[in-house]
């Protein structure tokens, strides 16, 4: 007797978990466009019953207020969305520096915690517990109160070399732009390059013989050397801005502001605890049989650490990693409170200025938005290349 076979499941009926899937993705995307839409016409309209201008136009008229400190040159009569670049550039500025710096210091504080050494176990274990249990407002507050109140002013600017240091914050020679600077700067780019394909290069040779090189000091090497080749190619120029101190004002050179500062020593100090934190997790994640091991074949603390545990720490430490470079890049908001130009500080006077309210947030909510999702994509690409790979 011949057997039936069973009907064949059309993907478009309903029957289907797939075509289910769809439907329901399809209809909450519906609501959440209707409640998008719902919200955006009924503000227009109540903006418009009571005469308050909207849309970006705002962004072309002439801004009319100065910004205490900028990257490049900003003048009162320029645009608002000049004025708005600023702000974003100051964001970064301080977002990119934080980030390097609380992973070095956490990184060393997280080890720290292993240490044979009780004092510096305990040294660690102490900083993580103080600063993080502070807010990070407060951190930034005080960090601003040192550096204005703590130490001297202008004219009595202490001097260490070529730097002074004052309440007007920390003033540093900078080379004088020539060619020379652009050629070493071209020869960093290059040795970055050659510093990438060597260490893929030492990486293939060790898989294959066992051989290991440097994969540290020789690409850091190879990025110097370039760098100083680009400089004599470029005609090696010497000539520097120095600061000098005048009667009012430390004149001349770069300068870093105390608001700049406080917010960059306040959001990298707070960070870096919780870093800590998670590189300790981390560590401590991986079997002890690892450690034994490494003991077993002859290695001292530090290259166990360094060769043997965070590597295989790495795939526990990056994701929370993540979220704690996203929230320092969020707590920058609160440059505002020490009077630091970030771009919320600058959406607020156009705010002020202009009246275009929800325009403005929109534009700090589109920036950190997109400042968030580069750092997650970039984070997420990292955590693919260094997860372990099962055979």
């Amino acid at each position: 007797m011949a057997t039936r076979s069973p009907p064949s499941k059309s993907p478009w009926s309903w029957r289907s978990r797939a075509f289910r899937g769809l439907v329901y993705q399809l209809v909450a995307f519906a609501v959440i466009a209707l409640v998008i839409w719902f919200l955006a016409s009924n503000t227009l309209h109540n903006m418009r019953v009571r005469g308050i201008q909207s849309g970006f136009d705002f962004l072309s008229q002439s801004a009319g207020f100065s910004i205490g400190e900028s990257l490049f040159a900003f003048d009162s009569a320029e645009s608002y969305w000049r004025a708005f670049l600023v702000g974003i550039v100051n964001t970064l500025r301080v977002a990119v520096a934080g980030i390097f710096l609380a992973t070095v210091l956490g990184t060393l504080v997280g080890v720290g915690r292993f240490s044979r050494n009780a004092l510096v176990r305990g040294l660690c274990a102490a900083y993580v517990e103080c600063f993080r249990n502070v807010p990070v407002l407060l951190h930034l507050l005080m960090w601003y109160l040192v550096l204005t109140e703590m130490l001297p002013s202008i004219q009595d600017a202490w001097k260490f070399g070529p730097f002074f240091l004052s309440k007007g914050g920390v003033n540093f020679p900078v080379p004088i732009w020539q060619a020379g600077q652009a050629w070493a700067a071209g020869g960093v780019v290059a040795g970055v390059v050659l510093a990438w394909l060597y260490r893929r290069w030492a990486l293939k040779r060790f898989e294959a013989t066992g051989i290991a090189a440097s994969m540290f000091w020789a690409p850091v090497a190879i990025v110097i050397a370039a760098g100083l080749l680009g400089w004599l190619a470029g005609g090696a120029p010497t000539l520097v801005d120095s600061p000098v101190k005048g009667e009012f004002a430390v004149e001349n050179g770069g300068a870093l502001t105390p608001e700049f500062l406080a917010l960059l020593i306040g959001l990298t100090t707070y960070t870096a605890s919780f870093i800590a934190e998670v590189v300790r997790s981390g560590i401590a994640s991986v079997p002890a049989g690892q450690s034994e091991a490494a003991a077993a074949l002859g290695l001292d603390r530090g290259l166990d650490i360094r060769l043997v545990m965070m590597p295989q720490a790495l795939r526990v430490v990056i994701p929370p990693m993540t979220n704690q470079y996203l929230n320092l890049t969020k707590n920058s908001s609160l440059a505002v409170a020490i009077g630091y130009p970030d771009v919320v500080s600058i959406a607020n006077t156009a705010m002020n200025q202009t009246g275009r309210a929800v325009e403005c947030i929109a534009i700090v909510m589109a920036v950190y938005l997109t400042l968030s999702l580069l750092t997650s994509a970039f984070m997420n690409w990292y955590n693919a290349r260094v997860a372990i790979k099962e055979r």
